[in-house]
């Protein structure tokens, strides 16, 4: 009832009625796995450098149907976060700014739910900008993989159960084969690949294997 109640709220609130396709029904059975590289991890004085979107349709990812962005920040570049995404200063002298960039973004990705991995911190990002640009956050309902993995993984394990959801980790379990990491596009196509995986198993309720206590081998004695 809050989502419904805030979605009613937001769609008065629209300084822009162009974008009013946010709030339309989101296609049948299709989302978009987003993410963003940033300045920094702090959502209220980095920026966006850069971010990808990849359309789901189904168990389909629609790799043709990416949209993807470098973006000129104004938040200062540290040397500790280009070290982690490898994008210079030099490379977005010339990229246009996040405000420009957004309402192409927006419209591919409509109303479709977001996918991601931490998909909070991504869309906490985008916020910032949606909300000078339209006076509303981002009314799209966002799926965290993270959340299904440890559904799928850890829902039923008992108390004190060691619990790992790194992205790497969560890559691995699944078979799935690691990219270039701290790349906007192939977070997002990782991210979109560990979703339908996830999905699959849920549809056929399928719980992965945690290793238990008495798995793992005893330390050597004597």
């Amino acid at each position: 009832m809050h989502r419904f109640l805030k979605r009613r709220l937001d769609r008065m609130r629209l300084k822009d009625n162009a974008y009013s396709y946010l709030f339309d029904p989101s296609p049948e059975d299709e989302v978009v796995s987003i993410d963003c590289e940033t300045t920094g991890l702090n959502t209220k004085t980095d920026d966006i450098v850069s971010v990808a979107a990849i359309k789901i349709r189904g168990n389909r990812i629609l790799t043709s149907e990416a949209f993807q962005a470098t973006v000129k920040p104004k938040a200062h570049m540290a040397a500790d976060s280009i070290k982690i995404h490898q994008i210079l200063r030099s490379d977005v002298a010339q990229e246009r700014r996040i405000e420009t960039v957004l309402p192409d973004l927006l419209k591919f990705i409509g109303s479709r739910p977001l996918v991601g991995y931490w998909i909070d911190f991504d869309a906490k990002m985008l916020n910032k900008n949606v909300q000078q640009l339209l006076g509303i956050t981002l009314p799209n309902a966002r799926i965290d993989v993270s959340d299904l993995y440890y559904d799928r993984k850890y829902s039923k394990a008992p108390p004190g159960t060691k619990v790992d959801l790194r992205f790497a980790e969560i890559l691995a379990d699944l078979n799935l084969p690691p990219l270039k990491a701290h790349n906007a596009f192939d977070d997002a196509l990782s991210t979109a690949q560990m979703y339908v995986v996830l999905k699959d198993l849920k549809a056929r309720g399928v719980f992965l294997k945690r290793v238990r206590s008495w798995d793992t081998p005893l330390p050597p004695v004597g």
